[in-house]
């Protein structure tokens, strides 16, 4: 892991880092099923959207430059969905490979238990992702299925994995 990785929740001022990050992942990969890359504007409704749920984002930081982002967004728009998130987030392909995502997702996953979630969905764009699926599976998430070509990117059908994991007593208590 880097020296002076810090990790915190994410700020506005993270924002324009964070939709570089993700830009490059729409542009250059199926990791998102975004066919075009968000501006910071759609950045900034999304995570005051997440702050306005009072849903957990945090933000990796090297030299106060942010290489890394994940937050828990809702799973879906019905209201029974409301007890669990999905989460998302990147990391800047320069950090890659260096432990970053091993502390920024548990961090996450760590604020999720703390709230009042029961449940929470990783849903990984495309089984070639395997990195993002040997992350979320080291933060004991294991997947559960794969929807075969549900996505179409890059001129071909893309797969999603999803992946969910309990939250603290998960389905084991009745919701709040």
């Amino acid at each position: 892991m880097p020296d002076g990785l810090i990790i915190r929740a994410a700020t506005a001022g993270d924002l324009p880092a964070v939709a570089r990050i993700d830009a490059r992942d729409v542009l250059d990969s199926t990791a998102s099923f975004e066919l075009t890359a968000p501006e910071v504007g759609e950045m900034q409704a999304r995570f005051a959207t997440l702050r306005a749920a009072g849903r957990p984002s945090r933000v990796a930081l090297i030299d106060a430059q942010a290489v890394g982002y994940a937050y828990a967004g809702a799973t879906r728009s019905r209201p029974a969905y409301g007890d669990s998130v999905e989460n998302s987030g990147s990391l800047d392909r320069a950090w890659r490979g260096r432990g970053i995502g091993g502390a920024l997702r548990p961090s996450l996953i760590e604020r999720c238990e703390a709230g009042p979630w029961r449940q929470r969905a990783a849903v990984i764009g495309d089984t070639d992702t395997v990195a993002s699926m040997a992350l979320h599976r080291r933060c004991r998430v294991e997947p559960i299925g794969t929807l075969k070509s549900v996505g179409y990117t890059f001129g071909r059908g893309v797969d999603s994995v999803r992946m969910p994991r309990a939250l603290g007593p998960g389905d084991r208590t009745a919701p709040r």
